[in-house]
């Protein structure tokens, strides 16, 4: 099997090396050659210009008519040869050519020769001059040993007109005679050609040498930048290296404690749970957080809370098994990682281990400081299913143990406000709620309330249930909660209280108008809301307002007395009566007691089943101290949760005015209500629901 090969990557400064190399090299390459270029150009031109004044000397003896005619006489010979006598042995050869081709003059006195038809057409035609340099192999050498080389320029030279005169007087080497330039558009009349041969040695030498210069300093400049860059390049890339490291070293680690993060452990926690997941492992995470952290930071100042989340990860790392992974998530939260947990029993009790660790104060300075911690245990597969929702999961439990100072809590659904099911729980509520009464899953169920004195029925509670079409029946505490966390509980208060004075005012024009009471939660009653609801619907439905009760519990009115108490007021102004309901759990001041607008107070179902179950003496000392202080205050008495005879005697006995419970019936539907008159009302044995006994919280 052939063994596969991984090609490395090039670093930065190979990669760089490589590459500036090659494109100094290229640039190099053209600058020479550009370089090379423009100076032979310019040789060639300098050429050029030294074989036009040779031409020009050599012209300047003869009559234009000697080009016509192609002929010339010994004495213009002679002439030509002293004119062009200054120029001396760099002329290598000279031939004057006319218009037709004719040789007409020649410095090579062997014979002959035959002009380059193409060039002297091309020079005829367009008047300027054809240089080219060439390896003149025509020389002997002074040994005559044979033919050597030599560069020459030859260079092809139109004659005009205005070239040819009559030199004769003029010494040789004195300065031509000027002519007036040429005028804009005139064009000098081309009478031959003046074939220049100049040796070109010299200009080659030249040019051979400057491009030595110029290729030295080229280099030389080129390999200093390129080894300057290289250099930069070099160091840049060892500190971007080495501060890449150190990123992804912070990346992974927390810059203060040193633990792992919160993306260390999220990959770690992914690798754990899948290998947990096909083995059938368990995995645990136990979240923590220290409680008042903020307090802490605000009191001692920032270093003081930084030098105990130091300790506190000191304490961690030393205290746990060598596989559980401790990481800092961020602020004052920690996370323990337990890979191989057996059961959760076993992560919890490690949980409390961890709590325990803050047990001994920590010094900060010269203080110590005790400290507390809330912890959250959740394990895969009983809580979760993979690592985010194991994460998710731990931290409800922290915040479990937080809400309800257990310190250590393990997961629980219930506890749960924004699971998957509760989030869909949440989207068929809106629909229940949004959909007209008539067809609503929502529906109002009535709870009789019973004067113990007489045995009949003197109002209900209207107490809301919620038919879900896969779920079954739903009573308030699943739903209600949810509705006050996503604020859809003023949506549902003005359904029920749609609903119950609708059912009010079908009751009442049937002749049975018996008191109705709804319960309000602590986020309704902090506005006058709703009491511009409750009076437009008392409007709507022509409903007298001393048929509606309200119900508000003791420990939303302890909440936010200074708001809710003017709601109350207005409410009482209306005919509306109040009632408190769960009294006795809250903190209710006697002075509050005295001056808050209600008329009636509902005793916790608490104290009554501790009649029933419990030390029967002490808690009758306890309901009797609550009636003879609202009866004080000219409260009416109300107990929830009655049962069995016994527990209503003696409620009766101790002097409460009324009750409500399974003894006499569970909450029904509207249509199960038996047809009661305001004058007379039923006996609770009559009740068509007495004998249910399911248990059905309010």
């Amino acid at each position: 099997m052939p063994r596969a090969t991984a090609r490395r990557r090039w670093s930065l400064t190979r990669y760089f090396g490589v590459v500036s190399f090659l494109a100094m090299l290229a640039l190099g390459v053209a600058l020479i050659w550009m370089t090379g270029r423009v100076m032979q150009e310019q040789s060639v031109r300098d050429g050029t210009q030294s074989a036009t004044s040779v031409m020009s000397y050599a012209a300047a003896p003869l009559p234009t008519h000697a080009f016509a005619e192609g002929l010339l006489t010994d004495a213009q010979v002679t002439a030509i040869e002293t004119s062009t006598m200054g120029f001396g042995s760099r002329i290598v050869e000279l031939r004057l050519w006319s218009t037709a081709g004719v040789l007409m003059y020649s410095a090579d006195a062997t014979g002959g020769a035959f002009p380059d038809t193409e060039r002297l057409n091309g020079v005829l035609a367009s008047g300027s001059a054809d240089a080219r340099v060439l390896d003149d192999v025509n020389q002997v050498d002074a040994a005559g040993t044979g033919a050597t080389i030599q560069e020459v320029l030859d260079v092809y030279v139109p004659v005009g007109a205005r070239d040819a005169q009559d030199l004769s007087g003029i010494e040789i080497g004195s300065p031509l005679p000027s002519r007036p330039p040429l005028a804009p558009g005139e064009v000098d009349e081309v009478i031959g050609v003046a074939a220049v041969m100049l040796d070109h040695t010299q200009a080659v030498d030249a040019l051979a040498e400057a491009s030595r210069t110029v290729t030295l300093v080229v280099a030389a400049g080129l390999v200093a930048l390129w080894l300057l860059l290289f250099r930069t390049v070099h160091a840049t890339s060892k500190r971007l290296q080495s501060s890449a490291l150190e990123n992804a070293r912070l990346a992974l680690l927390d810059s203060l404690t040193g633990l792992p993060n919160r993306r260390l452990l999220a990959d770690r926690m992914r690798r754990d749970v899948a290998d947990a997941l096909k083995s059938g492992g368990r995995v645990g995470l136990v979240l923590l957080d220290i409680d008042r952290f903020k307090d802490i930071n605000d009191s001692l100042g920032h270093d003081h809370g930084d030098e105990l989340l130091e300790q506190v990860a000191e304490r961690l790392r030393g205290a746990l098994r060598d596989e559980d992974v401790v990481a800092r998530l961020g602020g004052d939260e920690f996370a323990v990682l337990l890979p191989d947990v057996r059961s959760v029993a076993n992560a919890e009790r490690l949980a409390r281990r961890v709590r325990q660790l803050f047990v001994p104060p920590f010094q900060l300075g010269e203080m110590s400081l005790h400290v507390e911690t809330s912890v959250g245990v959740a394990c895969i597969p009983d809580h979760a299913t993979d690592a985010s929702s194991l994460m998710r999961t731990a931290d409800v439990a922290m915040y479990s143990a937080k809400h309800h100072r257990t310190g250590v809590a393990v997961y629980d659904p219930d506890e749960d406000h924004s699971s998957p099911q509760r989030l869909v729980l949440l989207g068929d509520l809106h629909q229940a709620i949004e959909a007209p009464h008539a067809e609503s899953e929502l529906v109002m169920h009535y709870q009789p309330k019973i004067a113990l004195d007489t045995g009949r029925t003197v109002g209900y509670e209207a107490l809301m249930r919620w038919e879900h079409p896969t779920r079954g029946l739903l009573l308030p505490g699943t739903f209600i909660p949810l509705a006050e966390q996503s604020g859809l509980i003023h949506d549902l208060t003005r359904f029920a209280l749609t609903g119950a004075i609708t059912q009010l005012a079908q009751w009442r024009r049937k002749g049975t108008p018996l008191p109705v009471a709804v319960n309000l939660s602590a986020h309704d009653v902090t506005t006058t809301a709703v009491v511009d609801a409750i009076e437009q619907l008392l409007t709507q439905h022509d409903v007298p307002a001393e048929l509606l009760e309200v119900e508000i519990t003791e420990t939303a009115l302890v909440a936010d007395p200074s708001r809710i108490v003017p709601v109350l007021e207005r409410l009482g102004r209306l005919g509306v009566r109040v009632a408190i309901d769960d009294f006795g759990i809250g903190n209710t001041s006697i002075s509050q007691l005295r001056d808050l607008p209600v008329g009636e107070l509902k005793i916790d179902r608490l104290f009554v089943s501790d009649l029933r179950d419990g030390d029967r003496s002490g808690s009758e000392v306890v309901v009797q101290a609550l009636v003879d202080l609202a009866h004080s205050f000219g409260l009416r008495v109300v107990a929830e949760g009655v049962e069995d005879e016994q527990t209503a005697a003696t409620l009766r006995r101790l002097g409460v005015d009324r009750a409500q419970g399974f003894l006499y019936s569970p909450a029904v539907p509207a249509e199960e209500v038996p047809a009661v008159r305001a004058s007379g009302g039923s006996r609770a044995g009559s009740h068509p629901g007495r004998s249910a006994r399911v248990r059905s919280s309010g």
